[in-house]
């Protein structure tokens, strides 16, 4: 059974943030309550090979390569790679698309990628054991594995008729928000920490960003719990 959300704030951030196609490309954005991380996070990118898993219309990706990225972004939906491809070539930029499964990424050879880089594609992947298998493949030791998630608290919460915010669903449920392209799994923080252990990572970042005011009519929680959960995790071992 599929609980239904109330807000768009559970689908894919490429496409439900308000005005999507005009999201910035001066910096990777891994969310919509979220300035610019990129130097805090992954520091100097010229020369790097970074895969942006997920990367739907490609604002993310573009925003890498202006930075001297060797980028390789994958999306599993065709239009959003048509997207991207289309805002590449606005932007003159260089970029590898790969439409595949999120977790078919058999194009990258094992220990080739600087980076791997993920804004809120994860939150429609139940099984995250494997995205986090074929992560470590491709990671060379000690590399990154950057993603965000909309944050477990929210995915509680739901707004009501009188413009209340109430909370609608117990915190260990696994039931998925929304339905069709619009799903989002609730990953929990001991869930992310077993399935990123088991696949041989070391988190080494977590950060919950104080929200951005005006995301309050996207999403309910806003202005009261987190809204996006940051992970970087490193590669460890061969």
């Amino acid at each position: 059974m599929t609980e239904n959300a109330t807000s768009p704030a559970w689908a894919r951030y490429s496409t439900a943030f308000p005005n999507a196609v005009d999201r910035t490309t001066d910096f990777f954005t891994l969310g919509p309550d979220l300035p610019s991380l990129d130097h805090r996070l992954f520091g100097d990118l010229r020369g790097k090979r970074v895969v942006d898993l997920g990367c739907g219309m490609g604002h993310g990706s573009i925003a890498l390569a202006r930075q001297g990225a060797k980028v390789i972004a994958v999306d599993a939906d065709p239009t959003q790679i048509a997207h991207a491809r289309v805002l590449a070539e606005q932007h003159a930029v260089k970029i590898e698309l790969h439409h595949a499964d999120l977790a078919d990424i058999a194009f990258c050879r094992s220990a080739s990628v600087d980076l791997l880089i993920s804004c809120y594609a994860l939150a429609g992947i139940q099984d995250l054991d494997r995205i986090f298998r074929q992560a470590h493949r491709v990671l060379q030791p000690e590399a990154a594995f950057l993603f965000s998630l909309p944050h477990p608290f929210t995915t509680l919460l739901r707004a009501a008729g009188d413009g209340s915010i109430r909370v609608a669903r117990a915190s260990n449920s696994r039931l998925p928000l929304g339905e069709g392209p619009m799903i989002t799994y609730p990953h929990q923080f001991a869930d992310l920490h077993t399935s990123l252990t088991r696949a041989n990572f070391r988190i080494d970042v977590m950060l919950e960003p104080e929200p951005d005011a005006s995301t309050q009519a996207f999403n309910p929680g806003a202005g009261w719990l987190p809204t996006t959960l940051v992970v970087r995790a490193r590669k460890e071992g061969s």
